[in-house]
């Protein structure tokens, strides 16, 4: 019985991986027992291809075919908040966006969080942090970067924000790096917090 309960556990997984449109970010506080759920959704809008003589000459792209685009996400990130500092705890965590395109002018790829970017846990909430450039997180709020920072974020918004501008064909896939971060107060309420992310890869043919 548990041998077939690990194995039915092992095929969910696979299955949450091969779809590639959900995340989860998982955050551990010892003896809070308090985590948060970021749950990210990839995407893309159609992508055209460039109207004769407005092109690329020479891409390195299939002659004749239309354009193409797919958007996928890697695997789960864990946000261990296990550092504290002053009455409070901190952590980060990283995971890739990889946007595999034939457009020959290339793509941009936003990130913003639907509806709202506050983390919600019953009536305790973890609001995204107000830092519009990087910066150190304020006790109680969660941000990202795409530096690979381990101590400076930019809070996520309601409103799509381009994290990736590229040049060019990227036919074999182009990896672009999210860490999030965030910090909270140690008294902070204990139970599952949660967001909704989302990341959308544009071609820049018109």
């Amino acid at each position: 019985m548990v041998q077939k309960e690990r194995s039915r556990a092992h095929r969910c997984q696979q299955i949450l991986y091969t779809e590639d449109m959900i995340r989860r970010v998982l955050l551990k506080i010892p003896q809070l027992l308090l985590a948060a759920i970021i749950v990210c959704i990839a995407g893309h809008y159609p992508a055209l291809a460039s109207p004769f003589g407005q092109g690329v000459f020479g891409a390195d792209v299939p002659f004749g075919s239309g354009t193409s685009m797919s958007i996928a996400l890697d695997g789960t990130v864990h946000l261990n908040v296990d550092t504290p500092s002053g009455g409070t705890f901190s952590g980060n965590g990283s995971h890739t966006v990889t946007v595999t395109s034939t457009d020959v002018v290339g793509y941009r790829l936003y990130v913003y969080a639907p509806g709202s970017a506050t983390m919600t846990n019953g009536s305790d909430t973890v609001p995204a942090s107000s830092n519009t450039v990087l910066g150190t997180l304020a006790t109680d709020t969660w941000g990202y970067n795409t530096t690979g920072s381990t101590s400076n974020f930019i809070g996520v918004t309601t409103s799509p924000v381009t994290i990736r501008d590229a040049t060019g064909p990227h036919k074999n896939g182009d990896i672009t790096t999210i860490t999030y971060g965030m910090k909270v107060d140690q008294t902070k309420g204990a139970g599952e917090y949660s967001a909704t992310v989302v990341y959308t890869a544009v071609g820049k043919s018109e």
